[in-house]
């Protein structure tokens, strides 16, 4: 979320840019699905822009309904299931747990947003969405430990720190919207793409995919 129409505009084409960088410098297949993640994050803020201007008039359409989707049963779901290819094989197995857990979160929010309405509204410098989720504490957790949880166990010191930086956002967030003060996560979405793609440009220079290599190395 941002602070403005605009700024969700901005935010979400510099962050879109960077994810079809990431897609484009991406060399091995089970990269993908993670590189891919800053495309959704940039999706996530372009469709905002529209949010913003349907708050105006009650906050209910296609565009808020498609925001609660990525925000709630997508990300949780995506995250670990991401992260779990591009780890190494040793350290794979500890990721399933997250990865199981996500899945179960998602289809959860997937259920309470096929059951129950989603709306928008203008609060101060920043929108508040209104989704009726019984047992908020419980699938909130199931969140945070599928998508921080996946990066901070995933053995790739780069997603460590996107999960440190995620932690951090939503923590700082939750305290901006909870204020009305005004939406930075846009702001953490784009330095969580910027981290994406170091993280790509530094598997694009492992010597397992190096073009021109003397002999073929195992796809680590």
């Amino acid at each position: 979320m941002c602070w403005s129409a605009t700024a969700d505009l901005t935010a979400g084409t510099v962050i879109t840019a960077a994810g079809i960088a990431c897609l484009a410098r991406t060399r091995r297949t089970r990269d993908l699905p993670l590189a891919a993640l800053p495309l959704i994050l940039g999706a996530h803020q372009l469709i905002e822009a529209a949010v913003w201007r349907s708050a105006d008039g009650g906050g209910c359409g296609p565009a808020t309904t498609a925001w609660a989707v990525i925000a709630l049963p997508l990300l949780p779901v995506w995250v670990p299931l991401a992260v779990l290819p591009a780890a190494a094989p040793e350290v794979r197995p500890r990721l399933l747990p997250p990865a199981a857990v996500g899945l179960a979160t998602g289809a959860y929010l997937a259920y309470c947003l096929a059951t129950r309405p989603v709306s928008a509204e203008i609060r101060g410098h920043t929108l508040g969405y209104g989704v009726n989720v019984p047992w908020m504490p419980l699938a909130l957790a199931g969140y945070l430990y599928a998508t921080l949880g996946a990066l901070l166990l995933a053995g790739d010191r780069r997603l460590r720190l996107l999960g440190l930086l995620m932690a951090v956002g939503a923590l700082v967030c939750a305290a901006l919207w909870r204020l009305e003060f005004a939406s930075t996560w846009c702001a953490f979405a784009a330095a969580a793409s910027t981290l994406i793609l170091v993280w790509t440009g530094d598997r694009a220079r492992s010597p397992c995919v190096r073009e021109g290599a003397g002999r073929a190395a195992p796809d680590l």
